[in-house]
């Protein structure tokens, strides 16, 4: 579990240099930091010459601090019309500044300022964890880790062309150069990867050489006169994904939420994709519902699915924010307490994240009734940015976001897979071709078992029957209390929805409106009063999950061949869940730094049931030994 972040806090020296009142060191040097990160860094590993002409170039940096050397490097590449055709820039920081500080830290580097002002509106909200920011239309990608680096830096998949060292001074941060952290650095380094750093203490020259680099020293910056440069000594690297898929094609399987979010990903980084959809037109299934709440997971643990649900929920903001035909409203969710229990969890969950107030809040009854626009019985969470979204809007947008990059045929069911000649051929059942390529993403719910069956993992359909009632009155706010109820949506207010297992009923019930109507009345009592159970409007629709109810989002151990990949089990949180599994999916296609801790990244691997049981079946075969359940 992380600790919650400890922000940085504006102090300047004497001669007006950022300082840094937790480690009594300064950010830069006095004589000018962006001076000082051009020539430490980007001379110090040989840039901007070692990207140029390059498909992909990966920085990896330990200390963002305010952001200046990845700024320099931004505009450095800018610049450059040799330029690699993407920048991947990977950093950590424990205490990271405020939007607001930045914007006053910034103001002392004018040359920056149009590349920190979009850096600034970008920022995300101070939580632990990764966050994946992109610029340039995504040519230039940020993925900035907040927390330790003992915490971070193992979590990183990537291979690294350049490492930053920028930590405060070992004498006042030793926890940034230990020989731990060295390794992970020789992990994370590629082959003929170069380190640079400010720094030639002895420990750091040790620290490098027993990780495996050669250093050398040469001119320092401004009145320091030495600084140090190391190369790695040549070895096998871990890379953050398995590309070799050659052609950069690939087929989505299924046009919902989750084959949406991979074509378009995939499509972003120039994939040609053939989109291949049984219905007569997109987001037929769970995605056609009328409307949807997004929102985080707050826990007092920070359990795994609180931060696979925070990351998913916090990349879904960035990346709608840039898309466009959406229908949606940040109109702000509160997930009421049902109980004394839940309550006391939810000031727990608070207490141990401290998040910024802009991402949630803990409000009582009177507090959350006035923000909901409506009388409460309860108080609970209040998370200012989440709302309610329409899928339809959303799996529409995606796919205009691709181009002529996408070719969408519908009424086309997949049938059979079969691997040949190095592709996978996807048939109907008369066996015709309906398109081939070396990559193909299973994103059609609970059928994508039928079509790369896999012995490890159960998949469930779950029915789940939306009813739609006249718009509550006052209602302004999407409220959570063991049902959901929306603010009007065209004129219709969303309730429900039910959680019915194993039931294949396509039909709207009378039942199931009676159960959301009972829903409603424990989320806003006396809001469904008069209303007919018999006379309502819904809609059923089925969503796939597994026993961990985490998503299904990596590469499936099919023993016909390589190359393919599920996006599935997303439950009732694939409006969240589609867009950052699908730039992860984007991701280990194209060997990229991965945009999530290699924990959660496992969390999400199909493999991961067959793998515990493989632990389960060796624990069991020791002496003495007792079986631990998944």
């Amino acid at each position: 579990m992380p600790e919650a972040l400890v922000p940085a806090r504006l102090a300047f020296g004497a001669d007006g240099t950022p300082r840094s009142d937790v480690y009594d060191d300064p950010y830069h040097s006095a004589g000018g930091g962006p001076a000082q990160a051009e020539h430490v860094f980007l001379r110090g590993a040989g840039l901007p010459a070692r990207w140029q002409g390059r498909d992909r170039f990966t920085i990896l940096e330990l200390g963002f601090g305010f952001g200046l050397a990845f700024l320099v490097a931004w505009q450095a590449w800018r610049h450059d019309p040799k330029r690699c055709a993407r920048l991947h820039f990977a950093s950590l920081e424990k205490h990271p500044f405020s939007a607001q500080d930045l914007a006053v830290l910034h103001a002392t580097c004018p040359g920056l300022a149009p590349l920190a002002e979009e850096l600034r509106a970008a920022w995300p909200a101070l939580v632990p964890g990764f966050h994946r920011l992109s610029f340039e239309g995504g040519a230039v990608v940020l993925t900035l880790a907040l927390g330790d680096v003992a915490d971070t830096l193992p979590q990183f998949a990537l291979a690294a062309d350049a490492l930053f060292l920028d930590g405060f001074s070992p004498a006042k941060n030793p926890a940034m150069w230990s020989q731990a952290v060295m390794r992970q650095l020789a992990r994370l380094a590629a082959p003929g990867a170069v380190a640079a750093t400010w720094s030639v203490a002895a420990v750091v020259r040790e620290g490098l050489r027993d990780a495996g680099f050669v250093a050398q020293k040469r001119r320092g910056f401004a009145r320091k006169s030495e600084m140090l440069v190391a190369q790695l000594v040549p070895r096998r690297v871990e890379r953050g994904g398995a590309p070799g898929f050659p052609g950069r094609r690939a087929l989505v399987v299924g046009a919902g939420l989750a084959g949406a979010a991979a074509c378009e990903r995939l499509a972003a980084r120039h994939w040609e994709v053939t989109l291949l959809e049984r219905h007569p037109v997109t987001a037929a299934e769970a995605s056609g519902n009328h409307a949807g709440a997004f929102h985080p997971v707050l826990t007092p643990d920070d359990s795994l699915f609180a931060r696979l649900t925070r990351a998913a929920y916090l990349y879904a903001l960035r990346q709608w924010s840039a898309l466009e035909g959406l229908s949606w409203n940040q109109c702000g969710l509160l997930q009421l307490a049902r109980d004394g229990d839940e309550a006391s969890a939810q000031r727990r969950a608070l207490e141990a994240l401290a998040p910024p107030p802009g991402f949630a809040q803990l409000l009582d009854a009177a507090q959350a009734g006035k923000v909901a626009g409506v009388s409460l019985c309860a108080g609970g969470l209040w998370f200012p940015e989440s709302g309610w979204i329409q899928p339809r809007s959303l799996v529409n947008a995606l796919l205009a976001a691709c181009g002529d990059r996408l070719r969408p045929r519908l009424q086309c069911e997949v049938a059979a897979l079969s691997f040949e000649g190095g592709a996978w051929i996807a048939r109907d059942a008369r066996g015709t071709v309906l398109g081939e390529a070396p990559v193909v993403v299973l994103a059609n719910a609970a059928d994508a078992l039928r079509l790369s069956p896999q012995p490890s993992i159960r998949l469930r359909r779950v029915r789940g029957q939306l009813s739609l009632v006249p718009g509550i009155a006052g209602l302004r706010a999407v409220v959570l209390r063991g049902g959901m109820a929306l603010p009007a949506v065209d004129g219709l207010s969303a309730i429900g929805a039910s959680y019915d297992i194993d039931d294949e009923d396509p039909a709207p019930r009378v039942d199931s409106h009676a159960g959301n109507l009972q829903r409603l009345e424990r989320v806003l009592p006396g809001a469904g009063a008069g209303l007919d159970p018999a006379q309502l409007e819904g809609r059923v629709a089925f969503r796939a999950t597994v026993r961990d109810r985490v998503p299904l989002a990596g590469a499936l151990q099919d023993p016909r061949g390589p190359g393919l990949y599920a996006a599935s089990a997303y439950g009732s949180r694939g409006l969240i869940w589609a867009g950052l599994a699908g730039e992860l999916l984007a991701s280990m296609l194209q060997g990229e730094p991965l945009p999530l801790e290699r924990k959660l990244v496992a969390a999400l691997d199909p493999a991961r049931f067959a793998l515990r049981a493989a632990r389960r079946g060796a624990g069991a075969a020791l002496p003495g030994a007792t079986s631990v359940p998944a």
